[in-house]
């Protein structure tokens, strides 16, 4: 039986792809360069975990380890042989939103993870959480000139929270198991795509009409 520590470890490998892939898809549509798409895609996969740990002190794990570096080249090298950055543009959009979906309901758990094993209060716990979920999507649009999607009005930052807070609920009451972590992976990639299929935002402060300034 799969223990909780296997199983973070396989979330956080499904968050890699998953944020390489979104990476490769932006890095294609801006018409980057061979390096360009990689530096993207990378930045994109492992930024947020490298926000996280300098925030906490800790040398990047990418820096210690290979397996998100051998991750990363495997899953661009199988996008590219796919030819994914050639489908119909409907299809693009749904290979990029499930990619963000997923990358980030994993790498809000994972970075949770990270500040329960360190002890941390809630706040701590949900700071590393959203970091690690938001870190790499921001890194991705500044390099490609885009208004990152954290800061726009769609529920991106806020699913990064619950999935924080929760995973801190789980953990008071001793209920941190493999099932529980796989319900609020699921969770949290479903309530990204609803969000995204029904245009569900946060209240912001614009105006609906366009006025000149």
């Amino acid at each position: 039986m799969l223990n909780t520590d296997l199983i973070f470890q396989l979330i956080n490998i499904i968050g890699t792809v998953a944020f390489a892939v979104s990476g490769y898809l932006v890095g294609f549509r801006k018409r980057l360069d061979i390096l360009g798409v990689i530096i993207v895609a990378l930045l994109t996969a492992v930024g947020g975990g490298m926000m996280r740990d300098a925030l906490i002190g800790h040398i990047p794990m990418i820096f210690k380890s290979n397996t998100s570096l051998w991750t990363i080249f495997i899953t661009l090298l199988l996008s590219w042989l796919f030819h994914i950055q050639y489908q119909r543009h409907r299809v693009l959009a749904v290979w990029f939103v499930v990619a963000d979906a997923l990358g980030l309901a994993a790498f809000s758990l994972t970075g949770a993870e990270v500040g329960l094993a360190l002890k941390l209060n809630w706040f701590g716990v949900v700071t590393l959480a959203f970091v690690t979920a938001v870190g790499g999507g921001i890194l991705r649009d500044i390099l490609v000139n885009e208004v990152p999607i954290i800061l726009r009005s769609d529920i991106y930052g806020t699913i990064a929270i619950l999935l924080g807070l929760l995973l801190c609920i789980l953990n008071h009451w001793n209920m941190v198991t493999p099932l529980s972590i796989n319900m609020l992976f699921i969770s949290g990639v479903i309530s990204r795509l609803i969000v995204y299929r029904y245009n569900i935002t946060l209240p912001g402060f614009q105006k609906k009409k366009n006025y000149k300034i």
